[in-house]
């Protein structure tokens, strides 16, 4: 069977479905009712893929309006891939629009593309080109939904609560060829609510979510206009960003633009919470100082946790990385910095965090995902790299990753593609898409996959 020549046949259809999903703006909301834990888009996106699966034939079930599956085949075994319809926030400055689904220059624009609803979709055309082939089936092939990959796993939590794990699953939500190891994910909060000096911050905020390197920050601080103006603007022409300071009464507020970057790797933004600290500290004094300072000493040109003495790697998955992803402060208030650390799969978590010293700020594990792994050897891993050898003619070589992946919650699993080697990594960034002829090369790859997986030969 030439799946590339299959999955060429339905590219159209396959476009059309991809831009449906995507006009679907599936960000999480605070508005939930008990049939949209996560809010109606979000419930949207998932009902989309659910009544798709009961027009083409499969077996579908909704759990707990957190996640869903669609299911074919038959046999003890069963062969899980997961996608998500969950994504994140769009942000300002878009030059498309981020729910439009335009296609331009062979590439598919808007939030989601390949984050995951790109990804997903391919899988799901490649479940139904094995399926309408008419081989026989040696094992179930299950395509399950999450709706909350973005914020937690707390869909993928709740449904293995209730449904049975895959024997083996890939989720087709990062890199190919392979990744076989996913670095742990903790989530840390340094905290402070004893303040005694008084100082000129009034308020700082920057981002919305550990998971992305924020790209705006705000400080609001006592004093006029132009006492601010002329050094701001020196600083952020020094640093090649933007920024502006505008007078309210008798405060003035900053304002500095980053670039916005997924939190593995978050040297390929540029933090403005940390640029806008590392500002502040040398025009401050007191408490604000002493907030800013820490900030700005512990994490500028330092996403790797050497200044905080937490840094570590290994062979298997690299460094430790760390973003500061949301940052507060209101005078009088508690202050926190909350920060989404990847660590290495042979990091001593425990040891490490035990031994911390906060220099005044409280330290809390919000949460902690440990690291996953399988294998190189075992057999699932070997059928994978045969599959990708053979339909894109490289070698597949095995990843690890500072993201985290559903693979990460199964008892044996991988994250697998859909990001071509070479291929810009535009998740969680403005303008994101998804390059067509990828799309359709990936829906062969996954195509093989499910054949090779789950079909009698």
């Amino acid at each position: 069977m030439d799946w590339q020549l299959e999955a060429e046949k339905r590219k159209d259809h396959m476009l059309k479905e991809l831009q449906q999903l995507m006009a679907i703006p599936s960000v999480l909301s605070e508005e939930t009712t008990p049939d949209a834990p996560f809010g109606k888009d979000v419930k949207r996106a998932l009902d989309w893929f659910l009544e798709k699966g009961t027009a083409n034939g499969f077996d579908v079930k909704n759990v707990d309006h957190v996640a869903g599956h669609l299911e074919f085949g038959q046999g003890d075994e069963l062969l899980g891939i997961l996608g998500h319809v969950d994504v994140v926030p769009p942000g300002a400055g878009w030059t498309k629009d981020p729910f439009g689904g335009a296609i331009e220059d062979g590439k598919l624009y808007g939030r989601g593309a390949i984050d995951d609803k790109g990804p997903t979709i391919a899988a799901w055309t490649a479940l139904n080109l094995v399926k309408d082939a008419g081989f026989e089936f040696s094992k179930r092939v299950r395509l399950i939904i999450g709706t909350d990959e973005e914020s937690g796993f707390r869909c993928v939590e709740r449904y293995f609560e209730k449904e049975e794990m895959p024997t083996i699953a890939f989720a087709p939500d990062a890199d190919f060829p392979i990744i076989n190891a996913e670095k742990g994910i903790a989530g840390l909060v340094f905290s402070k609510s004893e303040w005694s000096q008084a100082d000129a911050l009034v308020s700082f905020k920057s981002g919305e979510r550990t998971n992305m390197v924020p790209d705006l920050a705000e400080a609001t601080v006592a004093g006029e206009f132009t006492a601010w103006q002329e050094r701001f603007n020196k600083f952020c022409s020094e640093q090649q960003v933007s920024g502006s300071a505008v007078e309210s009464e008798e405060n003035t507020t900053l304002t500095l633009h980053g670039k916005s970057a997924h939190a593995m790797e978050p040297d390929h933004g540029i933090n403005a919470g940390i640029l806008l600290a590392l500002f502040l500290k040398d025009h401050l004094s007191g408490d604000g100082k002493q907030f800013v300072e820490f900030i700005a000493v512990h994490f500028h040109n330092d996403s790797r946790g050497r200044k905080l003495g937490l840094d570590f790697a290994d062979e298997i998955s690299g460094d430790t990385t760390f973003n500061p992803g949301v940052i507060r402060f209101e005078k009088g208030k508690k202050a926190t910095i909350s920060i989404s650390m990847r660590y290495s799969v042979s990091y001593p978590f425990k040891e490490k965090m035990t031994d911390f010293e906060t220099e005044g700020f409280l330290l809390e594990i919000a949460s902690d995902s440990p690291p996953h792994h399988v294998d190189e050897n075992d057999p699932f891993i070997q059928t994978l790299q045969t599959v990708y050898e053979k339909q894109t003619g490289q070698k597949a070589d095995l990843l690890a990753i500072g993201g985290g992946t559903y693979a990460r919650v199964l008892k044996k699993g991988v994250a697998f593609g859909m990001l071509f080697p070479g291929e810009k990594d535009v998740a969680h960034q403005l303008d994101e898409f998804v390059d067509i002829d990828n799309l359709l090369k990936a829906t062969a790859i996954y195509a093989e996959t499910i054949y090779q997986l789950a079909c009698k030969k």
